[in-house]
């Protein structure tokens, strides 16, 4: 079987989808942070030191979906019809779900992963100083 990221030669390159129809395409990604429950109140609730980590994090996520072709070598930029990221509490973690969506001819989602890895990150990052245990 051909790997179809590699050309004749074995190298990398991008993948030719000039001969494909543009179609409806939606994908949705999720990511977990664990934390402690004082740290999930607190992000919840807005009551960190750096601010309102909920927005942050999903103005971060939209912003990474954005990105994904400039991240991503061999990832095409695609128009992005819709990007939604939302957190939600769930035990002592917080699932961030991001939901991309497109017309083009090929899939949308690399860039609803970048968008759910952005936003954990960034809630990691905005609540570090008060939960180093995060995972």
């Amino acid at each position: 079987m051909a790997l179809t990221h590699l050309n004749q030669r074995g190298e990398a390159h991008i993948v030719d989808i000039g001969d494909k129809q543009a179609t409806r395409r939606r994908a949705v990604a999720q990511a977990r942070l664990e934390a402690q429950p004082e740290t999930i109140d607190a992000i919840m609730g807005g009551a960190l030191k750096k601010g309102d980590a909920l927005a942050v994090a999903r103005i971060a996520g939209i912003m990474a979906a954005k990105k994904t072709a400039e991240l991503i070598p061999l990832c095409h930029p695609i128009p992005l019809a819709s990007v939604t990221v939302e957190i939600a509490p769930e035990g002592a973690a917080l699932v961030i779900t991001a939901t991309a969506e497109t017309t083009a001819q090929t899939g949308v989602e690399m860039e609803a992963l970048t968008a759910a890895s952005v936003a954990a990150l960034t809630l990691y990052d905005m609540a570090k100083s008060m939960d180093r245990g995060m995972t």
